[in-house]
């Protein structure tokens, strides 16, 4: 499997605090933001983040290489979030995505943007855990089937379904709130 990442961790699981950094340099915003759609606080995003890197070192040992590093490690990061709200007792992930606003539009252009993203916020944020996670590793860390069903441990099968169905729903959603002119 061609993955630029699996040379750290056989360094990483013989304890080399270089190979831990690089891999931590290299998933950091990508994890972060991913963890942070789930948990909607930074403070406790980046509390899980570390989290994530210090279950890495624990267990990098066991990394078989079935999957890319980066799928190996968002599973581990999948598996934190749920383990968190399983200890918190919720039962809604807040389903927060960070807004990509091009900082050279006009004012107008910036406010649609804005509202556009705010639409799209509201109906992320309606959806079911399992339909908000799929949507989010396919289309914010742009993962195949494949690596999310590895993510989410449940058959390739279902997040094509998840996917498909939570598609079906951000368009209902979508066309419902501009229909309306609703505000975020």
């Amino acid at each position: 499997m061609n993955d630029t990442l699996s040379p750290l961790l056989p360094r990483v699981a013989k304890g080399d605090k270089a190979a831990l950094a690089e891999l931590y340099r290299a998933l950091e915003t990508p994890l972060y933001r991913f963890i942070y759609s789930r948990l909607n606080d930074p403070h406790e995003s980046a509390d899980l983040l570390h989290d994530v890197f210090m279950e890495v070192w624990r267990v990098a040992d066991r990394f078989e290489g079935r999957s890319k590093v980066t799928t190996w490690v968002f599973g581990i990061a999948y598996r934190k979030v749920i383990d968190r709200f399983r200890k918190a007792s919720k039962v809604d992930l807040p389903g927060e995505m960070p807004e990509n606003i091009d900082e050279n539009a006009n004012t107008e252009a910036s406010l649609l943007a804005a509202q556009e993203a705010g639409h799209v916020r509201h109906c992320i944020g309606d959806l079911s855990e399992e339909h908000r996670a799929a949507i989010s590793l396919a289309f914010y860390q742009d993962m195949s089937y494949g690596q999310i069903a590895e993510v989410t441990n449940v058959p390739e099968g279902t997040i094509k379904t998840r996917i498909y169905h939570a598609k079906k729903l951000l368009m209902r959603c979508l066309g419902g709130r501009v229909d309306r002119g609703a505000m975020a």
